[in-house]
């Protein structure tokens, strides 16, 4: 196990993060270290394994969110310790990071005292009495001292990193293959390269890959504590691959990340640095090439990627791969396998028809559980009638000639020859729309069937073994279901053959409206103060009816990619309302979770949708709405561009609620970017506007606004009055999250030296920490503990100070860097502890 220990001295601060890592506060005294100690201090670090998973965690947490070459560095130092260029590079970068920050600079300091410690021959045991050992989880708030002197302030502490448990599920009727689960395991076990295990597993369609890596890697949790990941790449989805930014943004979401960066390149970066200190399991499903692999490989040497895919993706030779080729099941697995699916004594009772059943299966899997499942929905079936019917299907010189995809397609159209009709159209529409994922109220919706029939339809071509039961869904609690990508290619071919347009395009539209209007009831229970906009419908789907606003933000969060790819979807048929419908109807989710590339996104589609649709509203809305996203996500010029141009078009139109919205987005830009001059009167013009209309919540938003600039501004009497007024009126809408946000300026207010009431400030911040936790806001909790922190600093109380910034610092490193850096520089402002004696 790795030692980090610390010399006997006051500490007031130490922080863990996650398994294996740890945060030195302000323990460690210490002149600024040169280069050449810390490369010495690194190369120390780097014959140790788990102490170096510990140093580029350290070094990952320090990272500027800008700095992708320098991830990039860290990435590959973490994956080849032994390489001496990359940790001299990484010594620099190093050295010039811990001039910015105190902790990481104090954490170096430490290893160099365990360096220097080991060189006198000082025994570990004798050091320091507390260990940070590197198997040790650690959360919360910790405290390691030789003497404390005063008060220990302990700030609520952040919660831990989750550990997310993605793999899917082993069919029961798992068979053999324990010759592929012991090659890989000789693949894993003779693995010594310092980056993470690539294992790609290839062969073809239906040979059961996904079922094979799914359970090999169900047996290795405990080698990967920190988290298996899961994401199907869907190399052959109707809608083509999936994006990386996508999977990227899930997997950072999963890790603890509430605001991933809006461009690709930095999501990679900052999954690499939140990986490198992590023992991870990921599996990569449907893959179709290298390069979409490479963006999602992990900056973790302890962790294992397992990649599958029909091709051979020998490009991922070149990142260290090693490859498990699958082959079909021998005659007697795939016997076995089809006894187990429809009884061993049918089976048994013709083995010369089993062997040739199996054989026109062609040995895959698939093609056998599907056969399988016919025979099981008719038990008087015998064996030698459905070889009988496989063999009529497909011809003679056919099943000579038999093998791959072939096989599975002769076994599905004996399948769909044998449904009954209202299944077998269930089947046939439903592989149309884009959507992987399918639930008893979109079948209802997409097949215009009552939710009874359609959960029906659902048993059935399960039975039948056409859909693949992924389980409840973690927000309704539906059960889902999708089609493996043969399934769905022959189910289309099928609908293709057998359906009209008009009728193929109905199934798509009607699918997607159900996607709008829950997602329109969503927004009503999470956004009931907004203003609303009519829904253009060609037919009326009945939306999910959500328990409570919380239940509707967590379906909007679990279906944010198939929400996107309806979005996309509709934008590729020219369904101009329904695309910038369905991007309005998001905005809770964009506003609350802050997926700042989906938001940017949806709305240049919905943007041009609108203005393809002659919608004039639905313009202002997109432009609005989206010139949000823009501002947050820190492109303010573009911002500024899209609040004008809103502005212009609302004067045109003489729509004065609409151009108080866009004046208040062109303000809020101008505050942001720190032009405070430019700001204050268009919130004034706003403001004037919203109450001659009498929008009363839209009034109640600016007042807050202008609140905020004039504390900024040293008017604090001034900002009392309107927050205290915003808060009054933003209560009474209701509207609490907004409400909250008046109440912290409000607490920050009285702490100014032109009030000085202390107690009160600090009360109103306590109380808007708590409305922060019930609204479930975790940005604004870490915003309200640095106000916190502001408060205790402007009365003297630095310890306190400091805690509540370390429990604000917790908050914002998995929200937003740039705030991340800003508590850094405030901790490292801070009137340093005081020695000990």
């Amino acid at each position: 196990m790795t030692r980090v220990d610390l010399p006997q001295r006051s500490v007031t601060g130490f922080r863990g993060r996650g398994s294996g890592t740890a945060r030195v506060g302000e323990a460690v005294a210490g002149v600024p270290m040169s280069v050449t100690e810390v490369t010495a201090v690194l190369a120390d670090a780097a014959r140790r394994p788990a102490e170096w998973r510990t140093v580029i965690a350290e070094l990952g947490a320090a990272l500027p969110a800008s700095g992708i070459a320098a991830a990039d560095l860290i990435a590959r130092a973490a994956a080849a310790p032994d390489d001496q260029v990359a940790v001299r590079e990484l010594a620099a970068l190093a050295a010039e990071l811990a001039r910015e920050s105190p902790s990481l600079a104090q954490f170096l300091a430490a290893l160099r005292h365990r360096v220097t410690d080991a060189a006198d021959g000082a025994p570990d045991a004798r050091r320091t009495a507390n260990v940070i050992k590197d198997s040790t989880a650690v959360t919360g708030h910790v405290i390691q001292a030789g003497a404390i002197h005063g008060a220990i302030h302990l700030p609520p502490a952040a919660a831990p990193r989750p550990v997310p448990r993605q793999l899917l599920g082993t069919p029961p009727h798992f068979t053999d293959r324990a010759a592929d689960l012991a090659a890989l395991d000789a693949l894993r076990g003779s693995h010594f390269a310092a980056g993470p295990l690539l294992i790609a597993v290839t062969g073809p369609a239906g040979v059961g890959k996904t079922t094979l890596v799914s359970h090999w890697l169900r047996g290795l949790t405990e080698h990967y504590p920190d988290g298996q990941l899961y994401a199907d790449l869907g190399g052959h989805a109707p809608g083509g691959p999936v994006r990386p930014g996508e999977v990227l943004g899930a997997f950072l979401r999963a890790l603890g990340t509430a605001q991933v960066p809006a461009e690709t390149a930095e999501q990679a970066a900052l999954w690499r640095t939140l990986t490198a200190g992590l023992r991870i399991a990921v599996m990569l499903d449907n893959a179709v090439s290298a390069a979409q692999v490479r963006t999602l490989l992990p900056g973790a040497a302890g962790s294992l990627v397992a990649v599958a895919g029909r091709s051979r993706l020998t490009g991922l030779g070149v990142d260290g791969a090693v490859f498990h080729q699958l082959g079909t099941l021998d005659t007697g697995a795939a016997v076995e396998l089809l006894g187990r699916r429809v009884g061993g004594g049918r089976v048994d009772r013709e083995p010369a028809a089993a062997r040739e059943l199996v054989h026109l299966c062609a040995g895959l899997p698939l093609a056998v559980c599907v056969a399988a499942a016919r025979m099981a929905v008719r038990p008087r079936q015998t064996v030698a009638a459905l070889a009988g019917a496989m063999t009529q299907e497909t011809g003679r010189l056919e099943v000579l000639q038999l093998g791959g995809e072939r096989a599975v397609r002769s076994a599905l159209e004996e399948s769909y020859r044998c449904l009954p009709p209202a299944t077998a159209g269930a089947y046939r529409l439903l592989a149309l729309p884009p959507l992987t994922v399918l639930t008893g109220p979109l079948v209802a919706a997409a097949c215009a069937v009552p939710p009874s029939g359609a959960e029906r339809l659902l048993d059935d071509l399960t039975e039948a073994h056409l859909l693949e039961d992924l389980g409840p869904d973690d927000a309704t609690g539906a059960a889902r279901f999708r089609f493996h990508d043969l399934v769905r290619l022959h189910a289309a071919q099928c609908a293709e053959r057998e359906e009209t347009a008009a009728v193929r395009d109905r199934t798509v539209r009607r699918a997607l409206e159900w996607y709008l209007a829950t997602a329109t009831a969503a927004r009503a229970l999470l956004s009931p103060a907004h203003r609303r906009l009519d829904r253009t419908y060609v037919f009326r789907a009945q939306p999910l009816a959500f328990a409570d606003a919380g239940t509707a933000l967590r379906w909007l969060d679990s279906e944010r990619g198939r929400l996107m790819a309806a979005v996309r979807t509709a934008a590729d048929r020219a369904w101009h309302s329904v695309t910038w419908q369905l991007v309005d109807s998001l905005q809770p989710l964009f506003l609350r979770l802050r997926p700042y590339d989906l938001w940017i996104e949806a709305h240049r589609i919905g943007l041009e949708a609108a203005r393809r649709a002659g919608h004039p509203q639905g313009v202002s809305r997109m432009l609005t709405t989206g010139g949000s996203g823009l501002y947050n996500a820190g492109q303010l010029d573009e911002a500024v561009a899209w609040f004008t141009e809103a502005l212009h078009d609302a004067r045109d139109r003489a729509d004065r609620q609409a151009e108080a919205q866009a004046l208040h987005g062109l303000a809020q830009s101008h505050r942001l970017a720190g032009r405070l001059s430019l700001a204050e009167p268009l919130f004034t013009e706003a403001l004037s506007l919203r109450e001659a209309i009498g929008h009363h919540r839209g009034a109640a938003l600016t007042r807050l606004c202008l609140g905020d600039i004039a504390l900024a501004t040293g008017r604090a009497r001034l900002a009392r009055t309107l927050l205290t007024r915003a808060r009054a009126d933003l209560l009474a809408v209701p509207d609490p999250y907004d409400a909250a946000r008046a109440l912290a300026h409000l607490g920050r207010t009285h702490a100014h030296e032109a009030i000085g009431d202390h107690p009160t400030a600090e009360r109103l911040l306590a109380q808007a920490l708590e409305e922060f936790r019930a609204t479930g806001s975790l940005h604004w909790q870490a915003r309200v503990l640095e106000m916190l922190g502001q408060t205790a600093e402007d009365r003297g109380d630095a310890a306190t100070a400091r805690d509540r910034y370390d429990a604000s610092l917790d908050r914002y490193a998995s929200l937003s860097p740039s705030d991340a850096r800003r508590l850094e520089e405030r901790i490292r402002n801070l009137a340093p502890p005081p020695a000990a004696p």
